[in-house]
Order: structure tokens, then C-alpha cells, then sequence
């Protein structure tokens, strides 16, 4: 089957690496290891950051005219070439999708939506036009694919037909940090000669982008967390980077003098061979929605501590892989640390079976038999309805 893929927050080709890139492509990858032919059809992004109506106007008529132009150009070219299902990935308030919707009810084909999110405080602010275009697309999709258990309760407010939501769980190609971890030694040696590290500690792993906001809400609280843990012998490798760097170096710094080490961005082979060196990935997920950091750094065998809110408990299986403090705390996230680090070998044992839990359910293999599955359904009951709206002869 042709696909229309589309990302109106970032499409999957933009040039700055982030989490929602890495999920677009991930979800694409899926989409073609499932047997389907896909196709990036727009660029358009529709993120408006300031909740400015004349600007979210002004990119709604924008939207309309690219949807017009896509389907011009299928509609007047061969049939073989039109798209049979249109894909959207993640959008919400701030990124509403002004294409989709208007493509699929001019070709008369199934819309879905994976990572959907609604907002209904967003009803009367700044992004009024844009919930409401998130509405209506959450209304007329055919299904709602869901990473996590919270968007499912969100979801449930606008689209009561449970039937046209379907979970669809953070997933992964584990092969990279499965290859990593079988090197762990080679990289561990690696990392402690260049930057100087103690091999007999703990090393306790962050990634995460440098940026205000909720990633650097999260940075303050591990910074929070650290001091309680002193006591214990650990060092701390910080891969990232971003605008607030300087603030994130200066409160980490001096949250454990002598003990953090700053590697700065890097690249998917370097993340991987960090993963594998790792002792325990450590991060508050303030606001995060689930964390592909973490579902990253369980595929290489490395145990995760997190905090129990919105996505994370759907990536970290709290008491198996990892450690989940109940809410962003830094006393209980720190209290969850220092029973690991406390205890090497349920240190190992979780991370056994966090390479274990990836590897089986959250793999990108898993993940598009899944897809293939859903959107097979989604296919059969638009035939069943338009075989029942044929008048019987």
C-alpha cells in the first residue's frame, strides 16, 4: 500500500537532530518493514510557538494550499501513484495538522494519526485554532495509534470510540546497542582513558538536549538529587548539548565537584557505545512524554531510574529494568540511585532484563508487525462501510 507520511512539528529530513525526528523516521522504517511503500509528502511544518493567532492564520491558509497542490497533483496524475492512507505523525495544539484532513476527505482515504495529543485547557488561550484543528483530526481519524497510557486517557475525552485507538508502545531498532553492549569492555576502556575515569565506580549516564524548559527542569533536579548521594563512590557522563549548556555545566558542576564529566553531542554510535559502557541511565523526564533516551539506553543492558510520570512507566518497567520514584522528587529519585548502586548485582540483573524487555517488545521488527496489523484493519473497515453504503440492487 502507498503511504502519505507527513510530521507537521518536524518532518523526518529536518536538519536538527531531536526525539521527535528519531521517532518520524523510526515509525517510517516501520511502515516499509511492514510492506508498504511510503512517501514523505510534505515538509510544511505548522509548529507556532507564541500562541500567536495571526501567525496560526496565516499557517492554516498555508496548510490548505499545500493540501490543494497535493491533490491536484494526485488526482490529475495515475492512479498507482496516489497515496492509499495518509499517516500523521504527533500533533497537538502548537503543530495541528492543516493538511491531512483536507487530503483524505478529497481522495476518500483513511486518515491516521500516531501520537495524537489533546489538550482541552487549550480550548479558549492563545492556540484556540490550532486545538480546534487538532480536534476535528482526532474526530474524523479512522485510528489513533497511542505510545503510552496517558495519551490513551487524553484521547478518551474527544474520541469516545475506544475502538479507533489502538496502543502502539515506544519501540526501537535494538540491533546498534545490542552490538555496543557485546564491546562493553572495549568501550568502557575507551571512555576512562579519554576522559580520565575511574573504572572500579559506578558510572551513571545522562543523554538529553541542553534547552530551557523541561529539559532543563529536569537537569536541575538530578543537580537536586546528586548532593544526597555523595557518600557513595559514582561519576557521572553527561552526553548533550544545546543552548543552555553553560547553565546545565555550572549546576551540575556544583551539585558533585570532581565527579561529572560533559562529552558533549554526539553522534548515534557514540550514544550506543556509551549505553554499553554505562553503569545506570539516570534522568528526572520532567514533563518528558515517554523518553527514547531510556528505551535506548535499556536496549544496550543498562538499567534505568526515572520517575513514574506520564509516558515513562510504558518505557521503564519499574522494579524490572529500572527504578521509578513515584513523582519528580529529587530525594526519592536519589533514594531509587542509591539502591542501585548499592546493590551491583540487581544493578545487572535489571540490566539483563532491560535488553530483554527492548529486545522482545519494544523492537522495531515488533513494532511493524503491529502496524501492519492496524492498518490492515483500518483498511477492511473502510471497505466494509463502503460496501454497506452501496445500495443493495
Amino acid at each position: 500500500m502507498r503511504i502519505a507520511f507527513y510530521a507537521p512539528l518536524k518532518a523526518p529530513n529536518h536538519p536538527t537532530a531531536s526525539g521527535d525526528r528519531r521517532v518520524a523516521r523510526l515509525l517510517m522504517d516501520a511502515l516499509r518493514l511492514a510492506g508498504h511503500t511510503v512517501e514523505l509528502v510534505s515538509e510544511f511544518r505548522s509548529f507556532e510557538r507564541n500562541g500567536d493567532a495571526q501567525r496560526q492564520q496565516a499557517l492554516s491558509r498555508e496548510g490548505a494550499s499545500v493540501a490543494e497542490a497535493l491533490c491536484a497533483r494526485w488526482q490529475s496524475g495515475p492512479a498507482d501513484q496516489r497515496p492509499a492512507l495518509w499517516f500523521t505523525y504527533h500533533l497537538y495544539y502548537k503543530a495541528p495538522d492543516w493538511i491531512g484532513p483536507a487530503v483524505c476527505r478529497a481522495l476518500g482515504i483513511p486518515y491516521v494519526v500516531a501520537e495524537g495529543s489533546h489538550a482541552a485547557k487549550r480550548a479558549n488561550g492563545p492556540w484556540a485554532l490550532g486545538h480546534a484543528a487538532v480536534e476535528q483530526a482526532l474526530r474524523m481519524a479512522d485510528l489513533l495509534l497511542c505510545p503510552t497510557a496517558f495519551d490513551v486517557a487524553g484521547l478518551l475525552q474527544v474520541v469516545p470510540d475506544c475502538g479507533r485507538i489502538r496502543r502502539l508502545p515506544p519501540f526501537l531498532d535494538p540491533t546498534p546497542y545490542q552490538r555496543a553492549a557485546r564491546k562493553r569492555g572495549l568501550w568502557r576502556a575507551h571512555l576512562q582513558a579519554r576522559h580520565g575515569l575511574a573504572p572500579e565506580q559506578p558510572w551513571l549516564v545522562v543523554a538529553a538536549m541542553m534547552r530551557p524548559g523541561d529539559k532543563l527542569d529536569s537537569y536541575r533536579v538530578l543537580a537536586d538529587a546528586l548532593p544526597l548521594l555523595l557518600d557513595l563512590p559514582w561519576q557521572l557522563l553527561v552526553a548533550g548539548d544545546g543552548d543552555a549548556r553553560a547553565e546545565v555545566e555550572t549546576v551540575l558542576a556544583a551539585a558533585a565537584p570532581g565527579r561529572v564529566h560533559f562529552l558533549g553531542a554526539c553522534d548515534a554510535r557514540a550514544m550506543a557505545a556509551l549505553y554499553a559502557a554505562g553503569d545506570l541511565c539516570v534522568w528526572p523526564a520532567v514533563n518528558e512524554a515517554y523518553g527514547m533516551a531510556m528505551l535506548e539506553a535499556q536496549a544496550a543492558g543498562m538499567p534505568v531510574v526515572s520517575c513514574a510520570t506520564r509516558g515513562v512507566p510504558d518505557v521503564v518497567q519499574d522494579g524490572v529494568t529500572g527504578l521509578l520514584a513515584p513523582q519528580i522528587d529529587a530525594r526519592a529519585l536519589a533514594r531509587c540511585v542509591r539502591a542501585l548502586l548499592v546493590d551491583p548485582a540487581r544493578r545487572e540483573a535489571m540490566g539483563v532484563a532491560a535488553a530483554d524487555f527492548v529486545g522482545r517488545a519494544r523492537s522495531l521488527q515488533q513494532a511493524a508487525q503491529e502496524l501492519g496489523r492496524a492498518l490492515d484493519e483500518v483498511c477492511q473497515w473502510r471497505r466494509e462501510g463502503a460496501a454497506l453504503a452501496v445500495p443493495a440492487p
